[in-house]
């Protein structure tokens, strides 16, 4: 302890500056390990109670005694022990594998730099570039889509991307082509896209569900570059966008039912299944088949011919 004399109090009167913390003794004295370790575990704690449980989709009644979430939700939402992850904020002398730490950065909801940190402490190692790789579709799934005949399909990679199409598609859905590559999104067309607004019936709970379902692909790439990009595009340009986003709701897919409204055959009326490829199980093949309602059938033959 140090001992100083307040010149503007009475004489004699003594302030007591408390120990420093031990973290900083271990600065002094310990290893770069146990620095590590003690920065890690202030990093994890800092981060865990800035996140309130609505942010992540879970119930905020109840009284809590602490800020943010805490350790046992972050471990669910990461997949990974309780017991692990409260090691970790606790200092202790285990080091965690990268799948892990990357699995508690999208828990959190870590940007890219705070991601980059969170593995420099945690395995003291420069994280890798969170880059994905460029996506091909295989000529197997390029052929199956294509001699599919009168039932449209397409192939979308992790980031909703068109990456393939048939002729039957772009009769319905337009001609992807036509849009610069740039631009040739799925969500970013269903917002955007004023001829694609007006092809989708009930376009409000159809794009919002959308939005459920993107929210939830995303959340295995937070920080993706590539996704953040696409995201702060949106925000910016589509105020339904915006708003839908800010509620966190979070929808798989399958199968279902479609109804189109075509600027020149109508209605229109689909069956629709969603395949992953075994070889890409990140991207996903869309199969439309005709249903016999409002002669469907009939009209995308129509479509084809011309």
């Amino acid at each position: 302890m140090c001992d100083h004399v307040d010149p503007g109090t009475r004489e004699g009167f003594i302030l007591v500056v408390e120990t420093p913390p031990t973290s900083i003794t271990r600065q002094r004295n310990g290893s770069d390990g146990e620095i590590r370790r003690d920065e890690l575990a202030d990093f994890l704690r800092t981060r865990r109670e800035a996140i309130q449980p609505d942010e992540v989709g879970l119930p905020n009644g109840g009284r809590r005694r602490t800020p943010g979430l805490r350790r046992e939700e972050v471990a669910l939402l990461a997949g990974v022990g309780t017991t692990w992850y409260t090691w970790l904020e606790q200092g202790r002398d285990v080091r965690a594998s990268l799948d892990v730490l990357e699995s508690i950065a999208r828990a959190l909801r870590l940007t890219p730099a705070e991601r980059n940190h969170l593995i420099l402490l945690g395995r003291g190692e420069q994280a890798p570039s969170l880059c994905s790789p460029a996506e091909k579709v295989s000529p197997a799934v390029r052929r199956l889509i294509e001699n599919l005949g009168p039932n449209p399909a397409h192939v979308i990679g992790r980031r909703w991307d068109l990456l393939a199409w048939n002729r039957a598609y772009s009769a319905v859905f337009g001609d992807p082509a036509e849009t610069p590559k740039s631009f040739r999104n799925t969500l970013w067309l269903a917002f955007m896209d004023p001829a694609r607004r007006e092809l989708i019936t009930d376009w409000n709970k159809g794009a919002r569900l959308m939005v459920a379902r993107f929210r939830a692909d995303s959340a295995k790439h937070i920080g993706d570059p590539a996704f953040e990009e696409l995201i702060a595009a949106l925000n910016d340009s589509s105020p339904e966008f915006r708003k839908w986003w800010k509620r966190h709701e979070v929808a798989g897919s399958g199968e279902g039912r479609k109804t189109l409204n075509h600027p020149l055959a109508g209605t229109l009326v689909f069956e629709h299944a969603v395949f992953r490829p075994a070889e890409q199980p990140e991207q996903r093949v869309a199969m439309f088949s005709p249903l016999p309602d409002e002669e469907t059938p009939a009209k995308l033959a129509a479509l084809l011919e011309e």
